[in-house]
């Protein structure tokens, strides 16, 4: 079962603030979802059929094509604080 200290601890892994009232409060909680895994533990599955995935659909792939960058007009360039050879030059994120 599920003591105070294990929510306690879990809180502070997830980083989650805890009072003392909620602790108590999630000790049952998580009682009663174990409870009901219990439960569910019982069902009989062996007339269902496994699957995979769960879905018929698929991806949508188109073919990669070269298109004009027109954000990188001469106008565009020309409004950046600063360009060389037709590229914006950037200060450098690592040094």
């Amino acid at each position: 079962m599920i003591e105070e200290k294990d929510v306690v601890r879990l809180a502070n892994l997830a980083r989650i603030p805890l009072h003392k009232n909620d602790a108590q409060k999630l000790v049952h909680d998580f009682e009663n979802i174990l409870d009901y895994f219990e439960q569910l533990k019982e069902v009989s599955t062996s007339s269902i059929a496994p699957i995979a995935g769960g879905t018929l659909l698929s991806n949508e792939v188109r073919n990669d094509e070269k298109k004009i960058n027109t954000l990188l007009s001469e106008k565009a360039i020309g409004i950046f604080p600063q360009a060389e050879d037709g590229f914006l030059v950037v200060p450098p994120v690592f040094e």
